[in-house]
């Protein structure tokens, strides 16, 4: 089935205009390293401590673990890791369920 001049005309000009969207959206973010970028503020602009400054300070004494990607991810988000766990075995599981039909459907 083809596609009409006008449908491919429509799809390219919506790219396009995704394209532009989005690197506008990407120009617009603060430099990389940046020592005055939001992420790197203690102070947020409301002047309440920021939250990753209380994570920073924090990790070793709330979970005596060295590593704090260990202590952010197991500790402080563990639901949330959880969650994404199940997501992903969820998906796996799912995915060999289409797999195995279209071997059955094959034989």
């Amino acid at each position: 089935m083809k596609m009409s001049k006008g449908k491919k005309l429509l799809g390219f000009a919506s790219l396009l205009a995704l394209t532009v969207l989005l690197l506008v959206a990407v120009d617009s973010l603060p430099k990389r390293g940046l020592p005055d970028a939001p992420a790197h503020q203690v102070i947020n602009a409301a002047g309440n401590p920021g939250a990753g400054a209380y994570f920073i300070r924090s990790a070793y004494e709330d979970a005596a673990t060295p590593n704090m990607v260990t202590v952010v991810l197991g500790d402080y988000r563990s639901f949330d890791t959880l969650g994404e766990v199940v997501v992903v075995f969820a998906a796996a599981i799912a995915c060999y369920l289409i797999l195995r039909r279209r071997e059955d459907e094959e034989k």
